[in-house]
């Protein structure tokens, strides 16, 4: 039972081959990122357009690198929501036609689901879990059931934590995505120099919030008056669009070290907090952490050293950011249950998972 997956809800193109929802046979992406970089974000009419210049060669290589045809497909998945709806629409439409073309079934697939699935591309999860979603447009907790239905728990009201970590980034001078190398350079200071105050929600306390962390970082700046500093690692970037970690180092001050490491533990720290008490809420098995912030390294750490009576199922990093494995193996339960979409299914924005 092989899955085509397409998966082009933000900046990368992806396509790949599941079999039987666990057996990754292709996983192809090409990455936007020298496009969108020199604006210090995603530009989503160019997201748009680059997805246009790689959806075929991209379906193209996974089927090939999967030694596969369109015969050998039992349906097509495709992403239809969240996500930025241009970008939406490339992927969609395309999965579309194949599907009218070759009359093979089309499964439309939530993008923070495929995140969800990406843990058990890796591991065994058992039931009821709790999954916490955690990326750049994201921070979402779901509670899961066995049968793969959805109990939103929590999200964030402002910033997803990778945007709070992009936007920090940006803020000191490091350039878009920030989020690496901010947690390249976190080792380096001292997590417990700048007390950062968590915040402290009303109404649904598992709720995120991290517009107010962001600002914090921001008049910490000010006070400081940074403003040569940031300038000397923005003319760094100029002249060095991917700086190794040891030259962002040279460029960045110890008492800025510290900043990123203090602003990363109080991130890790909101994100695990809550983490838990969601599972300890529903006496959860396991524990999902998901999303392109999956691949920070402190969280996984921290992650490990909670030593929690359950399981923590980190997807691998490749699996962790965007891709279109998660997608296919998303649609196998959908598969196996006969629930298909329709061709008039449409492209959404802001697409609910529960």
């Amino acid at each position: 039972m092989r899955i085509l997956g397409i998966e082009s809800s933000c900046d990368e193109t992806a396509a790949a081959v599941v079999e039987d929802g666990v057996s990754i046979l292709s996983s192809v992406v090409a990455s936007q990122l020298a496009t969108h970089a020199r604006y210090g974000g995603v530009v989503p009419e160019l997201a748009s357009r680059e997805h246009l210049r790689a959806i075929v060669p991209v379906v193209r290589l996974a089927l090939e690198e999967a030694k596969s045809s369109y015969s050998d497909l039992a349906a097509i998945a495709a992403t239809m929501g969240p996500g930025l709806v241009g970008s939406l629409l490339v992927g969609l439409t395309f999965a579309k036609s194949l599907s009218f073309a070759r009359n093979i079934p089309l499964i439309g697939i939530n993008h923070i689901e495929g995140h969800i699935h990406a843990a058990m591309l890796d591991s065994q999860v058992d039931f009821p879990a709790v999954a916490l979603i955690v990326s750049g447009g994201h921070t979402h907790l779901y509670e899961v059931s066995e049968k793969f239905s959805y109990r939103l728990m929590g999200k964030t009201r402002d910033d997803a934590a990778g945007e709070a970590f992009d936007k920090v980034a940006k803020l000191l001078g490091f350039g878009y995505p920030g989020g690496p190398v901010i947690d390249q350079l976190a080792p380096y200071g001292n997590a417990r120099a700048v007390p950062f105050t968590l915040a402290k929600m009303k109404g649904n306390v598992l709720d995120f919030s991290f517009s107010g962390l962001k600002t914090a970082v921001l008049r910490w700046t000010q006070v400081r008056d940074l403003a040569a500093e940031i300038q000397a690692r923005r003319d760094l970037l100029a002249a060095h669009p991917r700086p190794t970690a040891d030259e962002w180092r040279s460029a960045t001050p110890q008492t800025t070290l510290d900043l990123l490491a203090s602003f990363q533990r109080t991130v890790i720290e909101e994100l695990l907090r809550r983490a838990v008490a969601a599972a300890e809420s529903t006496a959860a098995r396991s524990l999902i952490i998901s999303g392109g912030v999956a691949c920070n390294t402190g969280l996984r750490a921290a992650a490990r050293e909670l030593h929690l009576p359950y399981p923590v199922h980190f997807p691998s990093p490749a699996l962790s950011t965007d891709n279109a494995a998660m997608i296919a193996a998303a649609a196998f339960p959908k598969l196996a249950r006969g629930e298909f979409t329709d061709l008039s299914a449409a492209a959404t924005a802001g697409l609910a998972l529960a």
